[in-house]
């Protein structure tokens, strides 16, 4: 009996589009700073000269519009859509920017939400870019499922925090990975620390991190442990996190993409 064959459930880029690297940046529970993460890598990308776009694929919870400070709606014509370019020129697409109110709830069910990401990579034009980066929704839904299952990721950055479940967490978003053939590049531990401005000490606000341990046991890369920073949060609220003074914390993630 003849082998069947298996769905490809692959849908093809904008014809006017040509996109190198697509990584997607997940988490397996919210309130961990993912937007906030993909908002710094792509910053840190764009400064070394890389062509970066960011898709905002959290269609119900969109962030990254408000992050970079953009008021500016999206561009269409009858066939295609186009991004809305940052000050210092990343292309984003987000719900936001379709949407005639930014505060407009988006309540849809879960295949029109992952019918529209698909959309995000069929019929907008990203032009040339180097990196594409999909901040998804946390957890292992349908829009994580689409993304995996539709575009050609290649390879995944896990973002969590230091709290006692961050291992049960971790796990799930490396099986959901592993199912779905997809390159785990690493994890980022956000809010590993805070640093007081006087003395330096590092003080574990959400206890101590065991992240190296959950590393090291799942063969994982650790791409870095960020603290607790008060002025990106001040530069996210206030749409300027391209102002950003240093990045230096996620040398370890731009060689890690260098080398894809």
């Amino acid at each position: 009996m003849a082998d069947i064959p298996k769905p490809n459930f692959k849908v093809d880029l904008n014809p006017l589009s040509s996109v190198k690297k697509v990584i997607g940046i997940v988490s397996g529970k919210g309130g961990v700073g993912k937007s906030t993460v993909t908002s710094e890598i792509a910053v840190a990308l764009n400064r070394i000269g890389k062509k970066v776009g960011i898709m905002d694929a959290d269609i119900t919870g969109p962030s990254i519009p408000k992050a970079f400070g953009i008021t500016d709606k999206a561009r269409g014509s009858e066939e295609y859509f186009y991004p809305v370019a940052t000050q210092q020129g990343i292309d984003i697409i987000s719900m936001n920017l379709l949407l005639e109110n930014e505060t407009d709830p988006v309540i849809w069910r879960g295949p029109v939400i992952a019918g529209a990401v698909k959309q995000f990579w069929t019929d907008v034009v990203w032009g040339d870019k180097d990196y594409l980066l999909i901040d998804m929704p946390p957890g292992t839904g349908d829009v994580p499922l689409t993304i995996f299952q539709s575009l050609p990721i290649d390879g995944i950055i896990i973002v969590t925090s230091p709290q006692d479940l961050v291992s049960m967490v971790v796990e799930k978003a490396l099986n959901m990975a592993k199912m779905m053939n997809v390159d785990v590049l690493g994890v980022i531990e956000n809010y590993s620390y805070l640093q007081c401005p006087h003395c330096g000490e590092k003080i574990s606000v959400f206890g101590e991190s065991n992240i190296k341990e959950i590393s090291k046991e799942k063969n994982i890369n650790l791409l870095g442990q960020l603290p607790m920073n008060p002025e990106i949060a001040k530069l996210m609220d206030q749409g300027k996190i391209e102002e950003i003074e240093n990045t230096n914390q996620l040398d370890k993630v731009l060689d890690t993409l260098n080398c894809l």
